[in-house]
């Protein structure tokens, strides 16, 4: 990555490939693909058709239950990283803490060929790049032009204090076979002295075979440089400061 943070507000990277089927959905692809990676994710479980999603209420983002196919789970042995595969999907999870890119990069090429191997995908129907952060200040109120570049305007007529928000924004790239969704929201903070907000950039390819599966390498440096971009965008120096910038070397 061009900037390294030695506190960085990252919770959570993740890319999603959805696929298109060459052939029915084989219940025993998850088996074959966990005797591939078991040594590094020795942890299985399912998850029974539910999932988190980051919804808007009226007290700020809340993390909603909603139903999804049902999962199978595989995570290393100390719960940093798991792999998720239902039919025609395969996810890879990236917590705390966070590694670096050509790491992160490299876990997910690696499953990728693998469960490319195994359930032998005829392209792909989307693709996303994730980056979950969260930041928290200790205090009851932030005001957001310091710490961030991307906020909603408020008219000077309307009240400038409000108790949540939600910001959304989509950019179309490549002729609209991409997207880059910025969202900043407030979150339901833990004690009432704290503020919490997250800023979730999610590039992804849309339009379904816009490109070849050979492609990925090429398409995940081009996803990662353009949410790379949009994060240093969206933030300013003050925040920068809260990370404890470090300069490459």
């Amino acid at each position: 990555m061009g900037k390294k943070y030695k506190n960085p507000p990252l919770v959570e990277a993740l890319c999603e490939f959805q696929f298109i089927s060459s052939q029915p959905w084989d219940i025993t692809i998850p088996g074959l693909v966990y005797e591939r990676i078991k040594d590094k994710f020795p942890k299985k479980e399912q998850q029974l058709g539910i999932g988190i999603q980051l919804q808007p209420t009226d007290r700020g983002v809340e993390h909603r239950i909603e139903p999804v196919p049902p999962r199978i789970q595989f995570r290393k042995e100390d719960g940093t990283a798991l792999i998720q595969i239902a039919p025609d999907l395969l996810v890879v999870n990236q917590l705390k803490p966070y590694p670096t890119w050509k790491n992160f990069k490299s876990m997910i090429l690696e499953d990728f060929n693998i469960y490319r191997e195994v359930a032998k995908p005829k392209g792909f129907r989307r693709i996303g790049l994730r980056y979950i952060n969260i930041f928290e200040f200790d205090k009851s109120r932030v005001e957001l032009r310091e710490y961030f570049r991307y906020y909603p305007s408020i008219p000077d007529d309307l009240p400038q204090i409000y108790t949540s928000l939600l910001v959304r924004v989509e950019f179309p790239f490549e002729d609209d076979n991409e997207i880059l969704i910025l969202t900043l929201g407030s979150m339901i903070p833990s004690n009432p002295n704290v503020t919490s907000l997250v800023l979730d950039i999610d590039y992804a390819m849309i339009k379904p075979e816009y490109i070849p599966l050979d492609s990925v390498c090429e398409w995940l440096e081009k996803a990662h440089k353009r949410v790379e971009d949009a994060f240093e965008s969206s933030i300013t120096d003050k925040s920068r400061e809260l990370f404890e910038r470090e300069d490459k070397g």
